[in-house]
C-alpha cells in the first residue's frame, strides 16, 4: 500500500532518519554488497590462481606419497589437510568480508552498528505466510525481486553458453591431444573471465536496485501530520509544559525580586508604570539581561529597591515599556534595544564595546 493511502503525507524528518540509523534500518541494497564481494573474490582468486594451484599440488603430493610408505597418522594428515585448507580460503574469506563492510560503508556513508534487527521477537518465529506471499510475490517490490533474479540468472546463463560455445571445439582438441594441464587452464581461463563479466554486469545492475531501495525506503519512512507533531514534542517537548515551566521560573525569578534588584546594573523606568532592572555580565553574555522587571505596584518596588541599593534609576519609556512586554525575566535583551541600552550603559560607565 502506498504511504498516501495510508495519510503519510510528508516527508520524513532528519530526526526521524537519525533514529532509523541507530536501530539500523537505512536505505541499501543487498545487490551492491554481493556484486562487490563477488568481484573482489574473483579478482582474488584470479591473482592467487598459481599459488593456489601449487597447494592443491603440494596436498596431493603430500598424500599420495604416504600412501605407500605406511606412514599414515591419523592426526598429521587431517592436520595437514585443515591447515591447508584454511591457509587456501582465508585470503578470499578476507577479501570478501572486507567487500561486503566496504559495499554497505558505501551505501550507508559510514559505519552503521546495532543489535535490534537481531534482537529476539517471537513475532519473527510465528510463520506468517499469507504475508509474507503478500510481500515477496503479489507486490510491486516482490514482483521487482523475482524480475530481477530471473534476470541474473538469464544473464549468467547467456555469457556462459556464448563462451562454451565459442571456446568447447578448442578444449576438445586439446583433450585430443592428450594435454589435459592445457584443457584445465582454458577451462579456468574461462571461467575466470566469465565471472568476472558477470560480477562486472552485476555491480552495473546493482546500481539502480540502491536507488529503488533508497526510495522504497524513504517512501516507508514517511509522516503522516500527527507522527510530525508528536515527534515534535519528543524532540522540543511538550509546548503546553513548557510554556507552564516558564511560568514557574518567572514566578520564582520575581520572588526573588529584591536579590535581582541589589545585583543589577541599572533599572530603567516609565518612571510611573513599569521598571525593568538590567543585568550585564561580560563573562556570561554579550549583551545585558533583563534581572527582574514589573508593573504598578512591583514596578515601584523595584525603584525603592534600586535606591536602598544604590542602583542607578534611568527614565526611559520607550524602552522600559518595551522589554517589560517584550522580554521575560532571565532572557538576553533583543539587537533592536542594542543602541538605547548602550547608551544607558555608556553614562554609567560600564559599558564596554566588544570586537
Amino acid at each position: 500500500m502506498a504511504a498516501e493511502d495510508e495519510g503519510r503525507t510528508e516527508e520524513p524528518s532528519e530526526y526521524k532518519l537519525e533514529k532509523a540509523r541507530k536501530e539500523g534500518r537505512v536505505a541499501k541494497s543487498t545487490e551492491v554488497s554481493g556484486a562487490l564481494v563477488l568481484l573482489l573474490c574473483v579478482v582474488t582468486l584470479i591473482f592467487l590462481s598459481k599459488w593456489l594451484l601449487n597447494q592443491v599440488i603440494s596436498s596431493f603430493v603430500y598424500f599420495f606419497s604416504r600412501t605407500g610408505s605406511g606412514n599414515m597418522g591419523t592426526y598429521s594428515m587431517v592436520s595437514y589437510f585443515m591447515t591447508t585448507v584454511v591457509k587456501c580460503m582465508l585470503p578470499v574469506s578476507l577479501v570478501g568480508v572486507v567487500g561486503g563492510i566496504l559495499g554497505n560503508i558505501i551505501q550507508t556513508r559510514g559505519f552503521v552498528f546495532s543489535f535490534k534487527p537481531i534482537e529476539p521477537k517471537f513475532s519473527k518465529i510465528v510463520p506468517k505466510f499469507g504475508e509474507y506471499f503478500k510481500k515477496t510475490i503479489f507486490s510491486g517490490k516482490g514482483l521487482f525481486n523475482v524480475a530481477k533474479s530471473v534476470g541474473k540468472v538469464a544473464i549468467i546463463i547467456i555469457i556462459a553458453f556464448i563462451y562454451i560455445r565459442k571456446d568447447i571445439f578448442v578444449i576438445i582438441d586439446i583433450i585430443d591431444n592428450g594435454d589435459a594441464y592445457g584443457a584445465l587452464a582454458k577451462v579456468a581461463k574461462m571461467a575466470a573471465q566469465l565471472l568476472i563479466i558477470v560480477a562486472i554486469l552485476f555491480l552495473a545492475i546493482s546500481i539502480p536496485d540502491y536507488f529503488v531501495q533508497k526510495r522504497d525506503f524513504m517512501e516507508e519512512m514517511k509522516m503522516t501530520k500527527q507522527e510530525q507533531k508528536e515527534e515534535y514534542k519528543e524532540m522540543e517537548g511538550d509546548p503546553e509544559v513548557k510554556s507552564r515551566l516558564r511560568q514557574m521560573q518567572q514566578q520564582l525569578l520575581q520572588q526573588n525580586i529584591p536579590k535581582a534588584v541589589a545585583e543589577s546594573d541599572v533599572v530603567v523606568t516609565n518612571p510611573t508604570h513599569y521598571a525593568v532592572a538590567l543585568k550585564w555580565d561580560d563573562k556570561v553574555s554579550d549583551s545585558p539581561m533583563v534581572n527582574a522587571k514589573g508593573v504598578d505596584e512591583v514596578a515601584q518596588t523595584i525603584k525603592r529597591l534600586a535606591r536602598e541599593n544604590d542602583i542607578p534609576l534611568v527614565e526611559n519609556r520607550p524602552v522600559a515599556r518595551g522589554l517589560y512586554t517584550e522580554v521575560e525575566v532571565g532572557d538576553i535583551i533583543p539587537v533592536e534595544y542594542y543602541k538605547a541600552i548602550a547608551l544607558i550603559y555608556s553614562h554609567l560607565d560600564k559599558f564596554k564595546v566588544k570586537k
